[in-house]
Parts: structure tokens; C-alpha cells; sequence
């Protein structure tokens, strides 16, 4: 039962006009905390609330009862009592945990992150004496909110020019491009057509076939970098194999090789290189329906000021972040961060459709987040209830224009219509994740309305990372469809 279900049963009663009415429980609540972030509950309900909740029910059900030998509506209390003791048991055990646990997130101080882990069949209503139950739950740690008026900023900025569209625009047109055979030596920048097998101890780990990669200077895993990889396959030709080594994070997803090495062998079957199609009226219009190409390049500025925008968002957050949580040094559960990670994860790649990034380069930072899972989880966990303390006392929340406006800008990165990917997004349950993310861009916003900048110079980052959904060590988890990078159209013939 989460808490989120337990303020609704209030505002159910509350709009019922039966809140004043409704009599308080006599509760004796024990909380014992054994981390910063987990409370043990234990709930003492007294004997006189049970025999109440037993009365109210045993008198509801006497008018509808049907005993044998009687009248429906017509048997003694006695034997209505005895034939349906244990319906009746279960139904007040629901109406007083409901009722307990609403009760309960109004006194106490904490703020629940997760639903209460409640064993049921172990919750009984006793014949006589008081009901007993008890359960664990997340909360927000308790902590003095630091002083967030007036800090010191650096604010990455940029005026964008003619040659910077040149280069975003190569880097779009790659993604429509095609891939034709090439008889000469692998070159940085060029495509290779490879057998990739990882092992340990010449035990094979993983086995992609036929997999197509750019040459890039680094090759991200899902558990690990492979830096120098275009080093690696420089002058590769068809039949020629080559390999490297990979230290593997320590949250690979097997456990037993984590933080050790792996050795990768690169069988290359076909060098390709990337030929760009032409900016024609019929590819303009497939690309977006550009009118012209002083369109496509006017659009391609506008993107390129909303990753820019994003970088100084990224940028402030991160000062901004690290200046309050300085003193966020509580132990966080294994298990919370566990959970958290792909919410986390989730939130991260929200944010970059939104900013307009390319499928390569979420997919690369997707990477990077899940090589470093623990550590990235944990510090975003600390920035979120910090956050979120300050969003309570300014009063600031997500309107649905909100929303609105958030669908529409990945809306436009996805090429989707909005209606789909609110679709989407509802569909996989993000929407909270999505409240949260314009929740903190607010008061991050606050924050830096009340700080004090200092300009530097923005360089945008080049793609220097071919990243892909495969853990060298084994043992990877799937990854959705709609994460994977779009690669670039292949040679028909």
C-alpha cells in the first residue's frame, strides 16, 4: 500500500464530509530506525477499536445475512456472528490497516519514498486484546535544509555559428546515410562490419555476430570502456582480428568478474564507409518537411540552443548539487538504490530527448550511467531530497501545461506525435518520474534566480563514444527496444 493510495482514501473522505465525523483510532505507534532511509513500524490497535470495527460490521451485514432456517435479514446476531466470523475478520483487518496506516502518514513526521512492506498473512484479528502489526518502509532522511540563497555559479555559453551547423548537420546526415563497402584499411570514422567475442580465463562471456560499429576512440559497454578503439582497428582489413582488454566496472552485471579484466577479440568481416545523401527538395521533406535548406539549418541552430541549454541546467545542477550536498552523508539501502537505478536511468534519458541529443549519444550516456550505477544513483537520491525540501517550502509543483510542454520537445526529437508519447510515457508508469524532472528543473530554476553567474566558454562535445547494449562480462540485462541507437541505413546492395 503506498502513501500515494493513502492520501487518496483521505481525500475520499475529506470530500464525503466525513473527515470531522470519522473517529480516530487509539494507537500505539513504535518506530525504530535503522538507517537514514528505513523505519521498522510497529502498530499497536486497541481492543475496544477492533470490537468496534467488529460491531459496525456485523450490524451492517445483518440486514443481507442468509443463515439457513431463517429469513434473510432475520437470524440472531449469534449465529450470524459464528457463520461468517472469518469474513468478517478479513474485511475489518483491511478497513483497519487502511485506516491505521492513514492515520498513521498524518502524525508522523516522515515522508514515505516507497509502500510499506506489509506481511498480510501474517496479520491476524485476534478474539481477544489488541490487533499487532508491524512493517518496513523507505522515507526521506531527516535533515536541515542548506543554505541555497546567493551561491556562486559558472554558466557555460556560446554564440553558435555557421561552422558549428556545418559539423551538427554531417553528424544528422550520418544518421540517414548509407553504408557501402570499402576494400581498403579501416580508418576513424569508418564503419566495420565485426564477430565480437569477450572472454575470462578462455571461458567465452558474450558472442554478438555480425555486429556493425563505428570506429570511435572509445567503445562503451554496459560494464566497461574499451579506450582506444580506433586505435585498435586502424588499417583493419576483412580477416584480419583484432584485440583489447576491459576492466569491468564494479557494477557489471556479473558479479564475479566485477572490477576484474576481459579480454575482447574484434573479428572484422567488412570495413564500410558512410556515404551521405544529398540535401534534395524530396530529403528535406523526408527529413522534416524543410521547406528549404536555410530551414533545416535554422532548425538545427534551435537544437543546438537547447542542448546548450541543457549543458547549463547539467552544469548548474551539478555546482548547485554538490554545494548542498556536502553534508548528505547518510548510508542510502542497498535495495533502494537497486530499485532507483533504472528510475534514475529513466529520468536521464527523459531529460536528453528532451535537450534533443541524438539516439547515439543517449544511448553512450546510458552507458556511462549504468558503468558507474551505484555511485550515479545515490548521488542523484541525495540531489532529489534536497530538492524536493526546497520545492515544498517555495510551494513549487508541475501544472499540466508542464507536462504538456515536456511531451512536446521529445515529441519533436522522437519525430512521434505528443499524443503517442504521453502514450508511451504512461504506459511504462514514468509519469511520475517525468513530475519529478519539471519539479526539480523549477527549483533549480529558483535556485539559480537567486544566484550569482559567471560566464565561460561552452565547447560542444564531439561523438568521440561508440556506445552499445552489450556487457562484456555476461549476464546483461535486456534493454527496451526504444533505447537502442538508430544505425545508419545499410548499402542495398
Amino acid at each position: 500500500m503506498s502513501a500515494k493510495q493513502i492520501e487518496e482514501s483521505q481525500v475520499d473522505v475529506a470530500e464525503g464530509g466525513e473527515a470531522e465525523a470519522a473517529e480516530r483510532l487509539n494507537l500505539d505507534v513504535q518506530i525504530a530506525s535503522p538507517s537514514a532511509c528505513e523505519r521498522h513500524v510497529t502498530v499497536t490497535v486497541s481492543r475496544e477499536d477492533v470490537d468496534r470495527y467488529l460491531d459496525e460490521a456485523y450490524s451492517d451485514m445483518m440486514a443481507t445475512a442468509s443463515v439457513p432456517g431463517f429469513r434473510i435479514g432475520r437470524a440472531p446476531r449469534k449465529l450470524v456472528e459464528n457463520r461468517f466470523k472469518e469474513e468478517i475478520g478479513e474485511k475489518i483487518k483491511g478497513s483497519l490497516l487502511m485506516d491505521s496506516l492513514s492515520q498513521i502518514s498524518e502524525e508522523q513526521s516522515f515522508t514515505a519514498i516507497s509502500e510499506p512492506e506489509l506481511n498480510l498473512d501474517a496479520i491476524e484479528v485476534p478474539s481477544e486484546g489488541p490487533m499487532v502489526f508491524e512493517f518496513d518502509i523507505e522515507v526521506r532522511p531527516e535533515f536541515d535544509l542548506p543554505q541555497w540563497k546567493g551561491l556562486a555559479i559558472e554558466r557555460p555559453v556560446r554564440e553558435f555559428t555557421d561552422a558549428d551547423v556545418d559539423t551538427n548537420l554531417e553528424q544528422m546526415l550520418a544518421r540517414y546515410g548509407q553504408l557501402v563497402p570499402h576494400e581498403g584499411a579501416a580508418e576513424a570514422g569508418d564503419f566495420a562490419t565485426v564477430n565480437l567475442r569477450t572472454t575470462a580465463d578462455g571461458k567465452q562471456l558474450a558472442l554478438e555476430e555480425e555486429r556493425v560499429l563505428r570506429i570511435r576512440p572509445t567503445l562503451s559497454f554496459l560494464d566497461g570502456k574499451l579506450e582506444g578503439f580506433d586505435k585498435l582497428l586502424a588499417g583493419a582489413k576483412a580477416g584480419d582480428k583484432k584485440t583489447g582488454k576491459i576492466e569491468l566496472t564494479q557494477d557489471a552485471p556479473n558479479e564475479e568478474l566485477r572490477g576484474k579484466s576481459v579480454e575482447v577479440e574484434f573479428e572484422v568481416l567488412e570495413v564500410k564507409k558512410l556515404k551521405l545523401p544529398e540535401l534534395t527538395e524530396e530529403f528535406l521533406q523526408e527529413m522534416g518537411g524543410f521547406d528549404s535548406e536555410e530551414k533545416l539549418r535554422e532548425a538545427i541552430k534551435s537544437n543546438l540552443q537547447r542542448q546548450l541549454e541543457y549543458e547549463q541546467q547539467r552544469n548548474s545542477r551539478q555546482q548547485i548539487t554538490a554545494e548542498l550536498t556536502k553534508k548528505a552523508d547518510w548510508d542510502l539501502p542497498p535495495g533502494l538504490l537497486k530499485r532507483q537505478s533504472v528510475r534514475e536511468l529513466e529520468r536521464a534519458v527523459m531529460e536528453l530527448r528532451r535537450a534533443g541529443f541524438p539516439e547515439t549519444e543517449i544511448r553512450a550516456r546510458q552507458n556511462e550511467l549504468r558503468q558507474n550505477s551505484a555511485s550515479a544513483t545515490a548521488k542523484a537520491l541525495k540531489e532529489h531530497f534536497i530538492l524536493e525540501r526546497i520545492a515544498e517550502e517555495e510551494k513549487i509543483d508541475a501544472e499540466e501545461g508542464d507536462f504538456e510542454q515536456e511531451i512536446f520537445l521529445m515529441a519533436m526529437q522522437s519525430g512521434e506525435s505528443p499524443r503517442r508519447v504521453r502514450a508511451q510515457i504512461e504506459k511504462r508508469g514514468l509519469m511520475d518520474i517525468l513530475q519529478n524532472q519539471i519539479v526539480e528543473r523549477k527549483v533549480l530554476e529558483k535556485v539559480q534566480s537567486e544566484a550569482k553567474f559567471k560566464d565561460k566558454p561552452y565547447e560542444p562535445g564531439k561523438s568521440t563514444v561508440e556506445a552499445i547494449s552489450v556487457a562484456a562480462g555476461g549476464d546483461a540485462q535486456s534493454v527496451p527496444a526504444a533505447t537502442e541507437a538508430e544505425e545508419p541505413k545499410k548499402d542495398k546492395a
